[in-house]
């Protein structure tokens, strides 16, 4: 077991966004982590990543109690995101936005960290990384923002909708990396709306509704659940 939560939740005033969530996640597997609008499934990443601490629950990485680790150390420790909203530095090339991950992330020097950051951008086939941002496609932003994932050296990887707004070629490419990085010993975690996606990449998912986990299993199996269809559709089924 790779990380697991305990009890996990976390309210804003009377707005309880995660409740009592009991997560899994395995050693080398892809899980993807599904649900509507308003689930909880970025405020889950947000908890497991550090960006947000719980109201009660625990969370265990590695067999670690990481549940108040600021975020910042608990990339150091493997854990590592990509956000919804792609924000890099706009200042500096998409190589240096790499660099810099590298820098902080895992500490090495600033030799090291350009040679580190070569080699990530070649697997993430981000041709001409040199180039300034406003130059980039969504595309070519969306490999940048999984490189700069990759700049932590996680042996957790959580993928918050980077197939938002592509098309389904670039879908397929990223589906193929995603299946490369897991060969490399990384374990991923996918959150999607696209289920094609999911469909395709996943070893299990586990679905939310109202920050609650309704459903686990293999894909095929949670897409035929009554409750599922029930939290996505808003009716009975």
């Amino acid at each position: 077991m790779l990380l697991r939560t305990e009890k996990l939740t976390k309210s804003f005033g009377g707005l309880v966004a995660v409740k009592s969530v009991d997560l899994n996640v395995n050693q080398g597997e892809i899980l993807g982590i599904i649900g509507p609008n308003g689930a909880g499934k970025t405020t889950l990443t947000n908890l497991i990543s550090g960006v947000l601490y719980p109201t009660e629950g625990r969370i265990r990485f590695e067999d670690k109690d990481i549940t108040f680790v600021p975020a910042h150390l608990r990339a150091r420790m493997g854990i590592a995101r990509t956000f919804q909203l792609v924000r890099p530095l706009r200042d500096f090339t998409a190589f240096e936005n790499v660099v810099v991950s590298c820098l902080f992330a895992r500490g090495e020097s600033l030799r090291e960290a350009r040679k580190s950051a070569r080699k990530i951008c070649e697997l993430v086939e981000l041709d001409q990384p040199e180039r300034r941002l406003d130059r980039l496609t969504v595309f070519e932003l969306k490999k940048l923002e999984i490189a700069r994932a990759l700049g932590c050296q996680p042996k957790l990887l959580i993928l918050d909708e980077v197939m938002a707004g592509l098309n389904s070629e670039e879908m397929q490419r990223i589906i193929q990396l995603v299946r490369s990085l897991r060969e490399k010993q990384i374990t991923i975690c996918v959150i999607e709306h696209v289920m094609s996606v999911i469909s395709q990449l996943t070893d299990r998912v586990i679905v939310l509704d109202r920050g609650e986990i309704i459903a686990e299993g293999p894909y095929e199996k949670v897409a035929h659940d009554p409750k599922v269809i029930t939290a996505y559709l808003g009716e009975e089924a």
